[in-house]
C-alpha cells in the first residue's frame, strides 16, 4: 500500500479574513476527524476524515497515518474495501467480507488471519491466538411468523413482558451476544457465553467493542452485562463486569453487590490493575460516576474518585507506565483534561479553558494527544502538555471551511438564582456582535435532563449556527448540570417543574437587562427534558417569551410514564408512577399538559417517529392542544428519526424549518 507523505502543519492562530458566516449546509459537510486505531507504542496513530455527501446522505472517507515521533501525516489511500478496527504488538487488523487480515508494515501488505462469517465488534486477544465478537442471536419467538412457520407474511408481534422496544426499535427476540473462538478452528465452534439468554453485550442501544475486552495473558474475557430481562430489565440500571475463564468455562461477577452502572473496563498497561465506570445506586442512571480500580491478583477495589465532589461523564485512560489515570468531564460549563493519582486519590485538573476536551487518544512523555472542540470547530487532534496544560493543536481537519467563517464568541456570566445560588450561564454572541445593537434572544433548553451543557460541537443544536443567524443564545447551566459539584448535579431530580424552571427564568430576566438584548424578542427552544422545559415554560412564562420550539418533548407526564421504555429513568427521576398515593408532583405540579389554558404563545412542535425514549404521542398532544386553542403553530415530523436527527438531508429540512419559524414569530 502506498504512503502518501506529508509535514505536519501545527496550527496557527485564526488571521484569515472571514467572508461569512455558519449555514447548516457548511455544518453537515464540515470534515468529521476520528481516531481508528492507536500504535500500541502510542508512537502514532490512523485516524479517518469523513465528509458528508448531502445527495447520497453517505459519509466518504479517507484514512490516515499520523506519526507522531516524526511530526508526518502520512495518506492511506490504497485500503480498498478494508476497515480497520484494532492495532496491538502483533500487527494491524482489518476487516473485509468475511475475512479478518493483518498486516505487520502498517498497511503496506495483508496477509489473511481469520475467517470470522457474520459478526459485529470484533476484539483479537493479545497472544494473537483467539478472537471474539459479537453477533445478534435468536432467543425467543416474538414475531408471528417466528412463532407461526404456516404463516410467513403475518406481521403480529407477540409480547408477554416490559423492553418489547427500546430506544427506537422493537424486541423482535435476538438479543446480541458476545462470542469466542480460537483461530485454529472454525468460527462455527466459537463458544456463545450468553447461550440462550435473553441478555445483551454489547448493550443496547449504543454498546460496541468496548463492553467486551481480553485480560493481558489472553485467558479470560471480561464483558460488561445486565442480566436481567423484562420487566427488571426495564427498571434497572444494574450492569456488571463479568469475566469468563476459557480454560474452566466458569464465569465471575467481578462487580457483586455494585448496584448501579458498572462499565467501560480497561486493564492498565503493565496487566496489574483494572479500573472501571461506576455508580452506587440502582434506576439512577445519572448517578455520580466514580472510578474503581481493582487489584486483579487480590481483587480488592478501590473508589478512587467517591470523595471528590464531581461525576466523570467524559473519557478514562491509564498512562503508559501505569502510575496515572486520566480522564475528561465537565467543569463549569466545559469539558476539561484531569490527572487522578491511584496512590493518594488526588484530582488535579490540568486543562483549562473556553473548549471541550473529549476523546483521549495517546500520550508521549510529558504529552497527550486529546480531541478538542468548541462552538464554532468540531473535532481536530490537540497536543497536551500534561505539566503545565497548554495545548497545540495537531491536525486541521477544516482549515479552508474555518478560513472563509466568521465565528462567534461565548462569554461564561455568573447569574442570581431565585433561590440567592450563583449560576453559569453561557451566553453565545452573532459573528461581527456589536454591543450598541439589540438582538432578539433565544433561551437555549438543555435536555438530559442531566446532560452537560459545555462547549460542545453539534449538527443539530449548534450554538454557532444560531448565533449565525443573528441570535444572542442564552444557555444555562441550571440545576441538574454536572461540572457544579455532585448536589447541583442531582437537585433536578423529582423537581423538573420548580426550582429548574425558576433558574430559567432567572437566567432569561437578566439576560433582559443587559443593554444589546432586545427583551421583547426573546424565545425558549430545547429538546428531550429541553422540550420538556418549553412546553412547561409555555405555562408559566407570564409572557417572558415570544416564541418556542420543542423538539421530543415530554408534553403529559401520564400519558409519558405509560409509553416510555426506560422506566428505571422514570421512577428516579419523576418519583414513581401516576397511580401511588401520594402521586408525584411530576404529575399535577411539574406537568406541562396541566397548564396548557395558560398557553398563549406560537409554538413549534418536532417529533421523531421512532422516538420510543419519547414517544410521537407527546409532540401529537401538544400540537393539538395549540391548534386547538387557536394559537400559531407548527408540527414537524420525522417517520424515520428517533431522539435524534440522523439523516442529513432531515437535518437540514430541521435546520431550515427552525430558522424559519424564528423568523415569522420573533
Amino acid at each position: 500500500m502506498k504512503l502518501k507523505h506529508t509535514i505536519i502543519a501545527l496550527a496557527a492562530p485564526f488571521l484569515m479574513k472571514a467572508q461569512q458566516v455558519m449555514t447548516p449546509e457548511i455544518l453537515w459537510t464540515l470534515n468529521k476527524f476520528s481516531v481508528t486505531a492507536v500504535e500500541p507504542s502510542h508512537a502514532g496513530i490512523i485516524y479517518s476524515v469523513g465528509k458528508v455527501d448531502l445527495k447520497t446522505e453517505k459519509t466518504n472517507r479517507q484514512n490516515f497515518y499520523l506519526n507522531f515521533e516524526k511530526n508526518q501525516i502520512q495518506k492511506m489511500d490504497i485500503l480498498g474495501k478494508k476497515s480497520i478496527f484494532q492495532w496491538d504488538k502483533n500487527g494491524v487488523y482489518a476487516t473485509e467480507g468475511d475475512k479478518i487480515y493483518i498486516s505487520k508494515d502498517i498497511g503496506l501488505s495483508w496477509a489473511e488471519f481469520y475467517t470470522i462469517g457474520d459478526a459485529d465488534n470484533i476484539v483479537v486477544s493479545p497472544d494473537g491466538k483467539k478472537v471474539a465478537f459479537s453477533k445478534a442471536v435468536q432467543v425467543e419467538n416474538l414475531l408471528g411468523k417466528d412463532k407461526y412457520a404456516d404463516l410467513p407474511k403475518t406481521t403480529a408481534q407477540i409480547y408477554t413482558d416490559l423492553n418489547h422496544r427500546h430506544w427506537d426499535a422493537w424486541n423482535e427476540g435476538k438479543y446480541n451476544h458476545v462470542f469466542v473462538a480460537s483461530i485454529s478452528d472454525d468460527v462455527s465452534k466459537a463458544k456463545d457465553l450468553l447461550d440462550g439468554q435473553k441478555f445483551d453485550t454489547p448493550q443496547k442501544p449504543s454498546g460496541g467493542s468496548e463492553d467486551f475486552i481480553w485480560n493481558p495473558d489472553s485467558s479470560q474475557l471480561l464483558y460488561v452485562c445486565k442480566k436481567k430481562s423484562g420487566k427488571e430489565y426495564a427498571t434497572s440500571t444494574n450492569t456488571d463486569i463479568y469475566a469468563y475463564d476459557l480454560a474452566s468455562g466458569k464465569t465471575e461477577n467481578l462487580t457483586e453487590g455494585m448496584l448501579g452502572y458498572d462499565v467501560n473496563p480497561k486493564f492498565s498497561p503493565d496487566g496489574k490493575s483494572l479500573l472501571w465506570q461506576s455508580m452506587a445506586r440502582d434506576g439512577f442512571e445519572a448517578d455520580k460516576n466514580d472510578v474503581v480500580v481493582m487489584d486483579w491478583t487480590s481483587k480488592k477495589k478501590i473508589n478512587l474518585t467517591k470523595n471528590w465532589d464531581e461525576s466523570i461523564v467524559g473519557d478514562v485512560a491509564w498512562s503508559k507506565d501505569s502510575k496515572m489515570i486520566y480522564f475528561t468531564t465537565a467543569k463549569r460549563g466545559t469539558k476539561q483534561f484531569f490527572a487522578l493519582n491511584p496512590k493518594d486519590a488526588k484530582v488535579k485538573q490540568i486543562s483549562d479553558g473556553t473548549f471541550d476536551v473529549n476523546e483521549i487518544v495517546a500520550f508521549q512523555n510529558d504529552f497527550a494527544f486529546v480531541t478538542r472542540t468548541d462552538i464554532n470547530h468540531n473535532a481536530d487532534l490537540f497536543k497536551l502538555n500534561l505539566k503545565d496544560g497548554s495545548m497545540l493543536q495537531i491536525t486541521q481537519v477544516n482549515k479552508e471551511n474555518y478560513a472563509n467563517l466568521t465565528p462567534s464568541k461565548s462569554e461564561l456570566k455568573m447569574v442570581k438564582t431565585s433561590d440567592g445560588k450563583e449560576m453559569g450561564v453561557w451566553f453565545h454572541y452573532p459573528p461581527n456582535f456589536d454591543p450598541n445593537k439589540k438582538y432578539p434572544t433565544l433561551l437555549y433548553c438543555q435536555g438530559g435532563p442531566q446532560s452537560a451543557l459545555t462547549q460542545f460541537f453539534s449538527t443539530r443544536w449548534n450554538f454557532a449556527l444560531m448565533a449565525a443567524n443573528g441570535y444572542i443564545v442564552v444557555a444555562p447551566n441550571r440545576r441538574g448540570m454536572p461540572g457544579w459539584g455532585t448536589k447541583w448535579n442531582e437537585d433536578i431530580s423529582k423537581d423538573w417543574g420548580g426550582q429548574p424552571m425558576r433558574d430559567y427564568l432567572a437566567a432569561a430576566d437578566f439576560a433582559k437587562t443587559l443593554p444589546f438584548v432586545d427583551g421583547s424578542r426573546m424565545g425558549a427552544v430545547g429538546a428531550s427534558y429541553g422540550g420538556y422545559s418549553v412546553f412547561m415554560l409555555a405555562g408559566i412564562h407570564e409572557n417572558r417569551f415570544k416564541t418556542f420550539i420543542a423538539h421530543d418533548g415530554l408534553f403529559d407526564m401520564k400519558s409519558w410514564y405509560g409509553t416510555t421504555e426506560e422506566l428505571w429513568f422514570a421512577n428516579w427521576d419523576l418519583g414513581g408512577n401516576y397511580w401511588q398515593n401520594p402521586q408525584p408532583k411530576a404529575y399535577t405540579d411539574y406537568n406541562p399538559s396541566n397548564f396548557v389554558e395558560k398557553w398563549n404563545t406560537p409554538i413549534m412542535v418536532i417529533q421523531g417517529g421512532i422516538d420510543f425514549r419519547v414517544p410521537y404521542e407527546q409532540g401529537q398532544e401538544a400540537f393539538q392542544a395549540a391548534k386547538l386553542k387557536g394559537l400559531k403553530t407548527k408540527f414537524l415530523y420525522f417517520p424515520n428519526e428517533n431522539h435524534w436527527v440522523l439523516h442529513p438531508q432531515n437535518g437540514l429540512v430541521w435546520q431550515r424549518e427552525f430558522f424559519d419559524w424564528l423568523k415569522e414569530t420573533l
